[in-house]
Formats: structure tokens, sequence, C-alpha cells
């Protein structure tokens, strides 16, 4: 997506979702997009991509580079399976303290929101500062959420899924430091806002948080 003037498309629906890391989010906001048409964004897969730009080209890495980078960025370009390594995600929560880096993010995700492609009724976001610093006009907002063992537990077998070498403990200290820098950072820490519906998926299978969510929407609108 190329960024250029920002244009805001009239009577779509905007869903922000916020959460701290392997909560469930993505696989609840992958869900919600599609069964309502919706343009979705997992808005810390930037980060992530950023963080990879850094590890690959240590050399070339500046603002110069990161903003054209951005600029020429594909949703193609965040489903690299390299990206969910914790060398990445620990380099991503340093990325996404950098004021200027967070800038040149902002943009491209308010024009995310604002202007999905005109075949979609809307967009969805998750990340760690959507409801209040991307799409504080959400017509829905939602925090999720999990006790770090269960989302450590997650993102384990999601790495095992991917033939990654890690162990659960190493996953486990890589989330609980990630959670500390998400929501200490002085620039948009993660963080629930008071019109955010807070969803715990801890005891929650996919379906039924799913349902849940679908519940709530449903119920305010007839998209």
């Amino acid at each position: 997506m190329i960024l250029k003037k920002m244009i805001k498309r009239k009577n779509i629906l905007k869903i922000a979702i916020d959460s701290p890391a392997a909560a469930g989010a993505g696989t609840l906001a992958k869900a919600i997009s599609k069964h309502y048409k919706l343009f979705y964004l997992d808005t810390g897969k930037i980060y992530r991509f950023i963080a990879y730009l850094k590890i690959k080209f240590p050399k070339k890495f500046n603002n110069k580079f990161i903003k054209s980078k951005i600029r020429s960025l594909k949703m193609k370009d965040l489903t690299n399976i390299d990206l969910l390594s914790d060398e990445v995600g620990m380099e991503a929560s340093i990325i996404a303290k950098i004021k200027s880096i967070r800038k040149m993010v902002h943009s491209f995700q308010v024009n995310f929101a604002y202007n999905p492609p005109k075949k979609y009724k809307g967009s969805c976001l998750d990340g760690r500062d959507i409801s209040y610093n991307i799409v504080p006009d959400a017509d829905f907002k939602f925090y999720i959420t999990a006790n770090v063992k269960t989302r450590a537990l997650r993102r384990y077998k999601e790495l095992k899924g991917l033939k990654k070498k890690i162990t659960y403990k190493d996953v486990l200290k890589s989330i609980k430091k990630r959670d500390k820098s998400d929501l200490n950072r002085n620039i948009s820490p993660l963080k629930k806002t008071k019109d955010s519906l807070l969803i715990n998926t801890t005891n929650l299978n996919k379906r039924s948080c799913f349902l849940k969510i679908k519940k709530i929407i449903d119920r305010k609108t007839k998209v």
C-alpha cells in the first residue's frame, strides 16, 4: 500500500483491537474481518517487518531506508514467517519506542483504517495503541487478553508448528519481557481505554471468542 493524501471513506465499519502479545487478538481479528468483509491489518507486523529489515540490512538501516520500505509495503510482505521469530519480536519492541519510526508507521496505519479499498465494508486493526491513537473513533473497541502462561503456551505451539527450535521457558521469558516493554514505553504504550470492551480468552476457544464478539457487534449494527 503506497501512502497517499489521506481520504476518509464515509459510512464504514471500523473495529479497533488492542492486546498484549499472543492473547489471540490476531486470530480473532482475522475471523471478524472475514465475516464482516473488513480490510485487516496486524499493526504489530509492521514493526516486526521494520525490525526484520534492521537485522537483515544493518548497514542500510536509516530513516530514509525505512520510509521507502513503508511506502512500498504490501500486505504479502507481512506474511513472512521470519517475522514471527523471538529475535525479530524483541527488536520490534525496541523499534516501537522510536518516535520517528512510529510517526511513519502511524501515517500508514491511519490511512489503512480510514481508506480501505472499496470492495471492503470497513477496516479492522489490532495492535497496542489502536483504540486511542490510530482509530479513536472506532465503532467497536476491544481489549483482548489472557494470562501470561496461556499466552506463552500459544506462542510456543505456534513457533513449534513453524519448526522453530525454541523452548516454552524461553517463550515465557520473552513474553514477560515484551509485556514490560509494551506497557511501560513512553510513546503509545499498551493500555485498555475506558470505552474498550475486555475479552479474556484464557479459558475460551477460538470459536467461543469469535461468537462473543460477533454477538456484541450484531447487537449494534446490521452490517
